[in-house]
């Protein structure tokens, strides 16, 4: 059995292609979704590629203290755990890199991204309970200097967040 999985990519810098290898692409690639729901999932990823399940973990840690991940987790529907909402920053050119950084910081901020528009920063936050929610984007608000638009959820669509990296 598979699940939806986030591979989070905490750098929003695109301009230069990693030097990764063809095992760590495909990691990245192949198991933002998908990630198999078991006991063993990171032998069952080994399996699948032909390689140990020490390997995977130890690139797996690799990627993520390189900056190339952050977290490896779930995609849960919207109200079922917690709450979350979608927020954007208006955030100058020469700052952009920086606060994405801080935004990538916080564990509850699943993903980020540029947008070409005056709110050219946009993020998803999902906390436990409204109160932790709203101290997110209170801090992110002060620590970055910029003012949080916060966009809670009216309805609720599918976004399917697996995006190819390499081909």
């Amino acid at each position: 059995m598979a699940a939806p999985a986030v591979i989070n990519y905490p750098s929003i810098n695109t301009a230069i292609e990693p030097e990764l290898s063809t095992l760590e692409k495909r990691l990245l690639n192949e198991y933002q979704q998908g990630f198999p729901l078991s006991a063993t999932p990171y032998a069952d990823i080994a399996a699948e590629l032909g390689t140990s399940e020490a390997l995977v973990l130890n690139l797996l840690r690799r990627l993520k203290e390189q900056g190339f991940i952050s977290r490896i987790g779930p995609v849960l529907k919207p109200k079922r755990v917690g709450t979350s909402t979608l927020a954007a920053l208006s955030v100058p050119g020469d700052k952009l890199q920086r606060v994405a950084d801080i935004i990538s910081s916080y564990e509850e901020v699943n993903h980020n991204y540029e947008r070409e528009h005056a709110f050219n920063l946009w993020f998803v936050v999902t906390a436990k309970d409204q109160n932790r929610l709203e101290q997110v984007l209170d801090e992110i608000q002060v620590r970055t200097g910029c003012k949080v638009m916060s966009l809670p959820l009216e309805q609720q669509y599918h976004i399917d967040l697996g995006f190819p990296l390499w081909c």
